[in-house]
């Protein structure tokens, strides 16, 4: 059965129980899964550039068997010389496979309304899933846990994120307690559409979202701590000043870290800026898993490839 992937919110907790549980095998034992993607191609279309993405998405195809085509929406945007819809209906013909980097959750909706092949939303303005998983099992890698349920996991910054959107509807799906915290002001906040799909989905599973007033009652005995940049690659350089003036009480450091569980792990999705939303002492000290978690994109996205493609490769 087709299936492709907008947000956390298209899988199931099984769902993601399965990928996880494909991705740690493949991290253990990647010789055993060198035919999983044999003959086939995955087209990589990138309109927002990423380092860890494309390296993580190249490599991993290519250590499935599989190859992978990179493809420059700057170079021919998407839905102005030829329509989504045609684009994509031709892709289709061609490759097994689709992942899109792009501004919008618009195109991303669009090229999985008309594709014939499973879409993998990489990265829009709405949700970042591939991220997701490989947090997902860097936290079970390192806090040594076959389940996520019960973890607590706090995001502060800025709230506004589709990484925070995505983080929250993981946790939510996975029974985790994922507390966030941020500026007040409208600019920051968490997207009223966003809270409401996460209460919608918090009626279905364990988890719970929960809005904290400040960044330390958001750290209090926390077990994943999580920090984004401040400055994502849309803010105009006129705006940098104001925010980060906002922003840096919730700079993550070694004092808020201590309000933390003693064992807590800090995290990032990349790139980070040293001395802005983190402290150096933080990131590069021994509770930070950034590598780690960079490092499990690739190992994340190669099981949601295997787990797309319905490979015999993967079965238990």
């Amino acid at each position: 059965m087709l299936k492709h992937v907008a947000t956390m919110a298209s899988f199931s907790k099984l769902e993601i129980d399965s990928i996880l549980q494909i991705a740690h095998r493949m991290k253990r034992n990647p010789q055993d899964f060198r035919k999983v993607m044999e003959y086939k191609t995955l087209l990589m279309l990138f309109e927002k550039p990423s380092l860890r993405t494309r390296l993580s998405f190249e490599a991993g195809t290519t250590q499935l068997g599989g190859h992978a085509i990179f493809y420059s929406v700057a170079d021919s945007p998407l839905g102005k010389k030829e329509n989504i819809h045609d684009t994509i209906k031709c892709a289709s013909r061609f490759v097994d496979i689709v992942m899109a980097r792009v501004n919008s959750r618009r195109t991303v909706n669009e090229l999985i309304q008309h594709a014939s092949v499973p879409v993998i939303n990489a990265l829009d303005d709405w949700g970042h899933p591939c991220q997701i998983l490989a947090d997902f099992q860097t936290i079970q890698e390192k806090l040594h846990t076959a389940g996520l349920s019960g973890v607590t996991m706090t995001y502060i910054g800025d709230l506004d994120n589709n990484v925070t959107y995505d983080l929250a509807r993981g946790a939510i799906i996975m029974g985790m307690n994922f507390k966030i915290a941020g500026p007040s002001t409208p600019e920051f906040a968490f997207s009223d559409d966003a809270l409401a799909e996460c209460f919608e989905l918090q009626k279905k599973y364990g988890g719970k979202l929960t809005l904290c007033n400040s960044a330390e009652e958001a750290m209090s005995g926390a077990d994943v701590i999580y920090a984004d940049t401040f400055q994502s690659y849309h803010i105009s350089p006129d705006l940098q000043e104001s925010r980060l003036a906002q922003l840096k009480p919730y700079q993550v450091d070694s004092r808020l870290m201590q309000l933390a569980d003693p064992n807590a792990i800090f995290m990032h999705c990349l790139p980070a800026e040293r001395g802005t939303e983190v402290t150096a002492d933080v990131i590069d000290g021994p509770q930070s898993v950034v590598f780690d978690q960079a490092e499990n994109r690739m190992h994340a996205q190669k099981a949601l490839m295997a787990y797309l493609l319905n490979s015999p490769h993967c079965c238990a």
